[in-house]
């Protein structure tokens, strides 16, 4: 085997590698990012529950539970946003690292793309055969007329 076989197969090896880690990565930031939504949710709708005996007043309570609200409201934008842009990453690394898909696609549009030529070339063949022998029996007539 040739040094360039076995400096190919460790680079697919360590690309491969590395593939498998950045999919963990984007899987953990998706748990992470779901349970801090679903985490703030739980919480915004504990605050909802009225308490019946507090030790403090009604109005700091209230001021207390509307500024945690609009932190955890904040908090599920914010882990949603970070949703939105992970989305934008697993696509860029789809496109960027899927050349199996990709180099399929383009197989199978090549594919496509020659069946079209070869079924054009055939009708193209057969226009031109029609139209020698119009062309023929138009030429026969013309030097056979005695209006010449």
């Amino acid at each position: 085997m040739s040094q360039n076989t076995v400096a190919q197969r460790g680079n697919q090896g360590s690309s491969t590698q590395t593939k498998e880690a950045q999919l963990k990565v984007y899987q953990k930031r998706l748990r992470d990012d779901i349970k801090t939504m679903t985490d703030n949710f739980l919480e915004i709708i504990r605050l909802m529950k009225i308490e019946e005996e507090s030790h403090v007043s009604r109005p700091s309570k209230c001021e207390q539970d509307q500024f945690e609200l609009e932190v955890r409201a904040a908090n599920i934008v914010r882990a949603g946003e970070s949703l939105m842009k992970l989305v934008s990453e697993v696509k860029q690394f789809v496109i960027l690292n899927d050349f199996r898909s990709v180099n399929e696609s383009i197989m199978a549009q090549m594919h496509m793309y020659r069946h079209v030529q070869t079924e054009c070339d055939t009708k193209l063949f057969a226009l031109r055969d029609d139209m020698a022998a119009d062309l023929f029996e138009m030429e026969e007539e013309y030097y056979s007329s005695v209006y010449k």
